[in-house]
């Protein structure tokens, strides 16, 4: 697929994601659009693998299959494969023809029938490997809402336009590279964290600075055995990581259902295979679900200065990933509190990349006690990277990226890149943007440790010790523009001039009122 064609199916998603603006906020619309989307994936893809074990039967299409030792056959081999089963009269293009059909003018009625094929789909998975995977997938698609419209014909009509719009888009999954889609979704979820304020943040990082902790965490790597998010959101990060390296394994936890659910649909329709991811739903930092695995890489975007219970909870006072550090994080700021459970979680070969405040660079009392003992006793910080203000959604505070190892080989410095200056980003509409130039700078100062004026700067440990441990930029990358000396004398001619050249000005203006009999007007 071309990318004028993929530029199209994107242009086609929106429009029709547009049929439920104006209508509910985006975070409902996107709920309903993404999900119903995720549904003809769902169908496709198994229309398609039924197909091919029909290969060589009396009947080869799907869609035609009554026999039901046939059917129990594909229900088996589809749960092993795929995870989940759909029959043939469940598929997305058999309810599109349903609601297509017009009784008295009016479209037939099919929000029952969806509503149960939806909730067959997760039913289909019960006692399979794929049952968490799988699980309450659907829950956010409430077909009764009164927010798509106050009567039952009117949610039908509705649900059957959006049904049919979707339904004359071939995804062609069998001759198309499965991140075509997958894209696609990811430019959705873009333009619907672009219209959702401060709940954005909840979801989604700006694909650009996804791909700088993606290219951070995979620096010198083709292969990455795992690679962790503990706040995942909708998982665009996890999946950014697979765009820089073979990824075997991803792992994620979200507090928001929504979200969460968001995510496990994500990794699905970007063709990750069920074994292959473990999305779960809880507090990260109150009820951790991977504390036995550790991870080859590790990106997160957590919610900025979050309270959590820090000392409030006594169990957190024992707890090995914040015991060793001193001090608990700030009830009010639990942002080292994620960096230490991250930290805690990463292989000995491993890197992670955060997303963080610029708050953590210079805040004292228990922060900058957590800071010390990670810079001072455990070598881990690899680098400090500056980002714009006001490039997430919802929030216009300036951020950073903390990149630690745990056996660091630059195990005596510290990189500092200051990309916050506004020749490093874009002013597009209410929000700055980074130029994939911006992203490649800032990757490939880090990995080349290159020093650039008023850009970047390796710092030793012997630096940081002498500032106390504080981190904040200017301390490091000077940007300061030194001011243009101005010739004083040069000013006081120039004025001279233009006194003597309105002097002119005026006795020309005299000249013309006297001639027309008017006064001057000074």
């Amino acid at each position: 697929m071309s990318e004028e064609q993929k530029q199209l199916l994107q242009r086609k998603l929106w429009e029709i994601a547009n049929l439920l603006r104006g209508k509910m906020n985006p975070d409902d619309y996107r709920d309903y659009i993404l999900g119903f989307i995720f549904f003809k994936y769902l169908s496709e893809k198994q229309e398609l693998y039924a197909n091919q074990l029909l290969e060589g039967e009396e009947v080869t299409d799907f869609t035609k299959v009554e026999d039901p030792e046939t059917l129990e056959a594909i229900r088996e081999e589809s749960l092993i494969k795929l995870g989940y089963y759909l029959k043939p009269e469940e598929l997305f293009a058999a309810v599109a023809s349903k609601g297509s059909s017009k009784i008295e003018g009016e479209s037939t009625y099919i929000l029952d029938d969806l509503q149960e094929i939806l909730r067959h789909i997760e039913q289909s998975t019960m006692d399979s490997e794929s049952q968490d995977d799988f699980e309450a997938l659907f829950e956010d698609l409430d077909l009764t809402s009164t927010k798509l419209g106050r009567t039952v014909g009117a949610r039908n009509e509705i649900i059957v336009k959006i049904i049919n719009a979707l339904d004359e888009i071939d995804f062609r999954l069998e001759d198309i590279d499965s991140d075509v889609l997958g894209d696609a979704y990811e430019f959705l979820i873009g333009k619907f964290a672009a219209g959702a304020g401060k709940t954005a943040g909840e979801f989604y990082t700006p694909q650009q600075v996804s791909t700088i902790l993606a290219k951070i965490v995979t620096t010198g790597k083709t292969k990455v055995k795992s690679v962790y998010d503990p706040t995942c959101g909708s998982g665009s990060l996890l999946l950014r990581v697979a765009k820089e390296a073979d990824v075997s394994e991803f792992y994620g936890q979200e507090l928001n259902r929504t979200t969460y659910n968001l995510a496990r649909m994500n990794m699905i329709l970007h063709d990750v295979h069920y074994r292959q991811f473990d999305i779960r739903q809880e507090n990260t930092l109150e009820e951790p679900q991977h504390l036995e695995y550790r991870f080859e890489a590790i990106v997160a975007n957590p919610p900025f200065s979050a309270h959590w219970k820090g000392n409030k909870n006594p169990l957190n006072s024992t707890d090995e990933r914040f015991s060793q550090f001193g001090k608990l994080a700030p009830n009010t700021k639990a942002d080292y509190a994620f960096v230490t459970h991250m930290y805690y979680q990463l292989a000995d070969n491993g890197t992670m990349a955060c997303v963080l405040p610029h708050g953590v660079l210079y805040r004292g009392a228990a922060e900058h006690v957590i800071r010390k003992y990670l810079i001072e006793e455990l070598n881990a910080l690899d680098a400090v990277i500056g980002l714009p203000a006001n490039i997430f959604y919802g929030t216009s505070i300036p951020t950073c990226i903390l990149v630690l190892k745990k056996c660091r080989e630059a195990n005596d410095t510290i990189m500092f890149i200051d990309a916050s200056g506004e020749d490093h980003y874009e002013k597009v509409k209410n929000q700055n943007e980074l130029r994939e130039q911006d992203v490649m700078e800032i990757v490939e100062t880090y990995r080349n440790r290159t020093e650039k004026d008023k850009y970047s700067n390796v710092v030793t440990l012997q630096e940081i010790r002498d500032n106390d441990y504080n981190l904040n930029m200017p301390r490091y990358v000077d940007t300061f523009e030194d001011e243009v000396i101005i010739d004083l004398d040069a000013v006081t001619e120039r004025l001279k001039n233009i006194d003597e050249q309105l002097a002119e000005v005026d006795e020309e203006i005299a000249g013309y009122c006297e001639e027309l009999n008017i006064a001057t007007p000074f």
